[in-house]
């Protein structure tokens, strides 16, 4: 269990969760919405791990996290009409579904080669993509069945012996992110989740 701030995080301490990141680990976090837990996207055995721990159809790809609307743009086509839509709305609690590069491994793909991408208004996110240079898996730390998680300790009680680090960055009010389909430039409303959704309908 790391206990990093999450108003001013120390960078020693992002600097050993993207150790642990970076040798394959698997990793709990907070975010503007939930607790989540990821890995490197690069990582074929962590991102095989996230899904058994999650019990999770290989045929439904996890979003990612990005630290930015700039660093988005390396990995998804993004056109001007929804740059600006995106602009408005991130750092914030969305997940925007996108046409993906050819940079993205393939297990983040659906079959339409569409991804779903979150820049979370979170700094210790923001943090751990900078730090690892590139994005990191993100979904929620919970159990198909179970409420999603609101403390550090909770996550230790539920996933502790079958993920490597725990972040514990204070107290998040979890509710899921409003998750939007710009794939083919007119906002469609995937979920309704905790960001405002009234500018796309």
């Amino acid at each position: 269990m790391l206990t990093i701030n999450q108003d001013n995080p120390q960078q020693r301490l992002i600097d050993k969760a993207v150790d642990c990141l970076k040798q394959g680990g698997v990793i709990a976090y907070p975010t503007d919405t939930v607790y989540g837990i990821g890995c490197d996207i690069y990582n074929q055995k962590a991102v095989k791990r996230i899904y058994q721990i999650k019990k999770r159809d290989k045929k439904k790809p996890f979003s990612f996290i990005c630290s930015s609307l700039k660093n988005v743009s390396l990995y998804c086509y993004i056109s001007n009409s929804s740059y600006r839509i995106m602009k408005m709305k991130l750092p914030g609690p969305y997940t925007f579904v996108l046409q993906s590069m050819k940079i993205v491994p393939k297990v983040m793909m659906t079959k339409q080669k569409t991804v779903g991408i979150r820049v979370p208004d979170n700094l210790i996110c923001q943090m751990l993509v900078n730090t690892l240079g590139n994005p990191i898996l993100t979904t929620s730390a919970r159990i198909e069945g179970d409420e999603p998680l609101a403390e550090a300790y909770e996550v230790e009680e539920r996933l502790g012996s079958r993920i490597d680090l725990i972040i514990d960055g204070g107290t998040v009010f979890p509710s899921p992110s409003s998750v939007i389909s710009l794939v083919n430039d007119t906002p469609e409303v995937l979920r309704e989740g905790k960001g405002d959704t009234d500018i796309f309908l």
